[in-house]
């Protein structure tokens, strides 16, 4: 996914001298037309592909971590050794090159490439584990239906999922999809046919039931299904407002590429839009809408829009970079109801409406753990290694609440990125890894030109340090309680914010 840069920097086909590339560097340079990265580790030189595998991020401008690179984006990791894609959202390998050493002068030559499921981890002996059913095509239930197989499974994977076109790449939904600056080809997490190439059954029905004991799950209109062991992995669904006028045609919620492509198609002839809500995905959705260059208006209940989690600085850059597009605010407000052509707020403000979405937040889908008498906290109750209180069976992703080593608390996180790092620990814990889940929590979030990476995890806090200005798109915000760093967000710090991400992860290693 993602456009490849053109070929820059030294021919390395044609060498370069050693002397060149000091212990932990970098260099990027080309072989043909491949755009190739060159990095030393102690006395090792290694040479993978140059951009990303999730949206063709720079890896030149990422962080060598021992003998791994991390792309500055969206925080994927992969080895220098293999090219493999080691921590999501990245899901493809980068291709790699044959080093060889002659003299003093090092030269990339043979490229090597492999099938993004070939089998690199060790597999884990787990008596019994034969059949294994994923609950949800989502991001961890597709990260972890493919983790099985790279970790060399070679029994039946089933996925049960209802919606037709899953896996899709979620995020893009409220960002450049929406905008129009995404094509349809990049939304599909896999071309057709992988998944039938690679074993992976998914299976179109809603899971109506849960029979732990009885080790079955049942589809709507379709036969149970027997599993070993099961992933439940059913996400979250938009919140819907409980006002007049909500269930109207040219009302919409995101959550869906359903959804993405009927506020689509309603933009192309509405002149005026109003976005309930100014979580993420509403404002997200407000930019993308203005970028189609619709009038939007934006109604929400807080002073501030996203203060409760950027806190007052980024809370009021945010508001002021959509001001300054042309969105209009209506905050401390809330809509009092929907009409044909118009919303009225609770203080009689009438606008203009040909096209309404609401993104007020979402809320997990419980149901099928709640029916089966699972553990549950706000969510679905798990261990350290995301197994639930039966046995057997795991949960990941928006459902899932575990004891976070970071913040010492147990936490739920409706991330994306967090999610399939989630499915692929629980496919490896399947197989019987006893796998830590202890990710540091990554999130992004797009405005226009603008994007906002966030590292950690902070619901509260007691300190908040600003380094830098967000006016001047060059900012770091800390999020602290006593002393303790929780959560990190920034605005073009791509590298401070992925060294602060291996500083958390190696505080809770004890390295």
């Amino acid at each position: 996914m993602g456009e490849q840069k053109p070929a820059s920097g030294p021919d390395l086909a044609n060498g370069i001298a050693l002397a060149e590339l000091a212990d932990g560097a970098k260099m990027l340079g080309h072989v043909g037309d491949d755009a190739v990265l060159l990095a030393r580790v102690a006395d090792e030189i290694f040479a993978i592909g140059a951009s990303c595998t999730h949206y063709g991020g720079p890896l030149a401008e990422g962080v060598i971590d021992g003998d791994t690179v991390r792309c500055p984006w969206h925080h994927a990791c992969f080895s220098l050794r293999n090219g493999d894609a080691l921590r999501a959202p990245a899901l493809n390998p980068l291709p790699c090159w044959k080093v060889e050493r002659r003299g003093d002068r090092v030269f990339v030559t043979e490229k090597l490439e492999r099938d993004p499921l070939a089998p690199t981890y060790p597999t884990p002996a787990r008596a019994g584990a034969q059949r294994i059913v994923i609950v949800g095509a989502g991001a961890a239930g597709t990260a972890a239906a493919e983790m099985l197989r790279r970790c060399g499974f070679v029994g039946p994977v089933t996925v049960v999922d209802a919606e037709e076109g899953s896996p899709y790449d979620r995020p893009n939904l409220s960002k450049d999809y929406l905008a129009g600056n995404a094509p349809e080809e990049w939304i599909p997490i896999r071309p057709p046919g992988f998944y039938d190439e690679h074993r992976i059954d998914i299976v179109r029905g809603r899971a109506t039931r849960l029979d732990v004991a009885g080790r079955k799950l049942e589809v709507e209109a379709q036969a149970p299904i027997a599993f070993d062991a099961l992933l439940l992995a059913t996400g979250a669904e938009p919140v819907r407002l409980p006002i007049p006028g909500a269930e109207l045609p040219h009302v919409h919620l995101l959550r869906s590429l359903a959804d993405s492509r009927a506020i689509i198609a309603a933009a192309d002839s509405a002149r005026k839009a109003v976005v309930i809500g100014g979580s993420f995905i509403g404002l997200e959705v407000a930019a993308s809408l203005r970028t189609r260059g619709l009038d939007v208006h934006v109604v929400a209940p807080e002073p501030v829009p996203l203060a409760r989690v950027m806190g007052p600085e980024l809370g009021g850059f945010i508001r002021k970079l959509h001001e300054e597009k042309g969105v209009v605010f209506h905050l401390e407000r809330k809509p009092a109801r929907v009409a044909v052509k118009h919303v009225i707020l609770d203080d009689g403000t009438t606008l203009d409406a040909d096209l309404v979405v609401i993104g007020v937040g979402v809320k997990p889908r419980l149901a099928l753990a709640e029916e089966a008498g699972l553990t549950m906290d706000r969510g679905v109750s798990v261990n350290e290694f995301l197994e639930t209180s039966a046995p057997g069976i795991w949960a990941a992703g928006d459902i899932a609440r575990w004891p976070d080593p970071h913040t010492r608390e147990r936490i739920r996180v409706e991330h994306w990125v967090v999610a399939q790092r989630m499915g692929q620990t629980a496919a490896r814990n399947m197989l019987g890894a006893r796998e830590r889940f202890d990710h540091v929590p990554f999130f992004w979030s797009a405005h226009y030109d603008v994007s906002i990476n966030y590292v950690g995890h902070a619901e509260a806090w007691d300190a908040l340090r600003v380094d830098g200005s967000a006016e001047n798109r060059d900012v770091a915000v800390r999020f602290e309680s006593k002393g303790k760093l929780l959560a990190l967000a920034t605005i073009f710090r791509d590298e401070e914010s992925l060294k602060t991400e291996i500083a958390m992860e190696r505080a809770v290693d004890g390295r």
